[in-house]
């Protein structure tokens, strides 16, 4: 089959390999969506950390945002799940540690990540081997593109009920990315009324269009009472500005992640008497995005730019964007795009 692999910083091919087989425990999903994340870039240019600790290494193939088909069950999976429409979870846990135990999986010690940590190949292939314990069925009403965005939308989701909102809270959003812009759809989902902070004039024409009037920059941002602040960005001075910001007794949500450090004074912290939540993964909040998309609370796809071939996944991790293409901040790739003229 053909998968996309990452050889090197910057380098990058679609390759042929072996088609994974179904190990006990586990199904093989022809894969038919793929997204492709920010962590998704970081390998590709050598600044993901986990390259750094030792948790990752070249050559590796990556996709951790898929939806796909059952095609195949190894022994102890049920049948039933043949032929189903499925996405699952990205964090796969040792299964038997106190993490695991107590469904904290998605911070084993021990876990492997699909298509980040651990050697685990991921889901940028036109099949990938899962675990069957991680999967979640797709309805009908939620659409590939939309399966295919599950595992964002459940890291938002995880954000949006980790600030404890109430109809009615203003809540400011840091990074209108694909998380910050998915955090603000459950917000608003949820109730709240919506800001967005972002860093950028250019952006703002299309998060309005997203129905957001209230996005800003930081030298437009009204001073409003913040129920709640969630940094859903890259940027390693936004942690602290985001403390800063929020009502004293609310509380700060961190779901994004700097490339270096990010320095927070924790005396402001207890001074404030402040609530910080930490989110890693969508572990524990997949079914309520699949929810929320099948019934139309939230729908994720106007921030898909483009959906791509496999073969034209490299440049899209390069920064290559066409004038053709949509403003989202979102990339998928759609393995019927591919046919027998693709093969490398």
């Amino acid at each position: 089959m053909r998968a996309f692999v990452i050889t090197g910083p910057r380098q990058a091919e679609v390759r042929e390999v072996e088609r994974p087989l179904a190990a006990p425990g586990e199904v093989v999903v022809d894969v038919g969506r793929a997204g492709v994340c920010g962590t998704d870039v970081e390998f590709f240019t050598g600044e993901m950390q986990y390259l750094h600790e030792g948790f990752a290494e070249y050559p590796m193939r990556i996709g951790h945002e898929w939806m796909g088909t059952v095609s195949a069950v190894g022994a102890g999976v049920e049948s039933r799940w043949l032929g189903l429409r499925v996405t699952g979870d990205t964090m796969l846990g040792c299964g038997v540690c106190e993490r695991c135990q107590s469904g904290r999986q998605h911070v084993c010690e021990f876990r492997t990540e699909l298509g980040i940590r651990g050697g685990r190949p991921g889901a940028l292939a036109e099949q990938v081997a899962v675990p069957a314990s991680a999967l979640v069925e797709l309805p009908d009403a939620v659409d590939d593109a939309m399966g295919a965005m599950v595992e964002p939308g459940g890291n938002s989701w995880r954000a949006v009920a980790g600030a404890g909102l109430k109809p009615g809270d203003k809540v400011l959003i840091l990074g209108p990315g694909t998380i910050g812009l998915l955090c603000a759809m459950f917000a608003r989902a949820a109730g709240a009324q919506v800001h967005l902070l972002a860093a950028a004039d250019e952006v703002l024409p299309f998060v309005r269009s997203l129905g957001f009037e209230n996005v800003w920059t930081a030298a437009t941002l009204p001073a409003l009472a913040w129920a709640a602040v969630i940094d859903a960005s890259n940027a390693a001075e936004l942690p602290a500005r985001a403390l800063e910001l929020v009502e004293p007794g609310k509380r700060v949500v961190y779901i994004g992640l700097a490339g270096s450090p990010s320095l927070v004074d924790t005396r402001l912290i207890a001074l404030k008497d402040v609530t910080a939540v930490g989110v890693l993964s969508a572990s524990g909040g997949l079914r309520q995005t699949i929810a929320a998309y099948a019934s139309g609370e939230v729908d994720p796809r106007p921030l898909i730019a483009a959906t791509v071939p496999l073969q034209g996944l490299a440049a899209v991790l390069a920064g290559e964007r066409s004038a053709d293409h949509a403003a989202g901040p979102k990339y998928q790739v759609a393995m019927a795009m591919l046919d027998n003229a693709d093969r490398p």
